[in-house]
């Protein structure tokens, strides 16, 4: 490996470093606890060195949640690969979006400004629109009619955020219903919206 190979190595592990510590404070403290100087603390770094990185904490929140959409994104293809009739898929998807939301709270909550402020840049985030495109993809395929009208793909696919992300929300924020009647919920909530596509 030559030296410019090498050099960029360290570059590139060194900031997954300061990520990979933004989101271990976070964990612990919460984000309201981030700042420069943790980050440099717990990667044993000076602070500026961080700023040859990131040219403030508002760059760690944008590389954080677009890290959260290409995650989230691979866990809703994955999801949709594992079924093979559309109303199944699109069911195993906004399960896994549910999945995912409770296996990253943290990144959750700063993709989507839950009990905290959300990155304002995230909404010009490819990665963002990658997951709406693939629910769409799915709502497209049900709907009978031709052509498919994109305002009805559209319609459904914030039907289903809002009452997903809503009781995601409900469940982050306080303490919700019990696990089980969260999944009822959930469940219930998907089929229930299906069966509405072609009204």
């Amino acid at each position: 490996m030559g030296s410019k190979e090498r050099i960029q190595r360290q570059k590139d592990e060194t900031r997954k470093s300061i990520l990979d510590a933004a989101l271990q404070i976070v964990k612990q403290e919460g984000w309201h606890a981030l700042s420069m100087r943790k980050i440099a603390d717990v990667i044993e770094y000076t602070a500026p060195i961080i700023y040859e990185y990131f040219s403030n904490k508002e760059g760690i929140l944008i590389e954080l949640t677009r890290q959260g959409y290409i995650n989230l994104g691979i866990k809703i293809k994955i999801a949709k690969e594992s079924e093979t009739t559309t109303a199944a898929q699109l069911e195993a998807m906004w399960v896994a979006y549910w999945n995912f939301a409770f296996e990253e709270k943290e990144l959750y909550k700063l993709m989507f400004g839950v009990d905290m402020n959300c990155c304002e840049l995230q909404k010009s985030l490819p990665e963002a629109e990658y997951t709406t495109r693939l629910f769409n993809e799915e709502i497209a395929k049900l709907i009978t009619k031709d052509p498919v009208p994109e305002n009805i793909v559209c319609l459904k696919y914030y039907t289903f955020w809002s009452v997903i992300h809503g009781l995601i929300s409900i469940n982050l924020v306080q303490k919700g219903t019990g696990e089980e009647i969260n999944q009822q919920i959930l469940i219930g909530a998907i089929k229930a919206i299906i069966a509405t596509i072609n009204d």
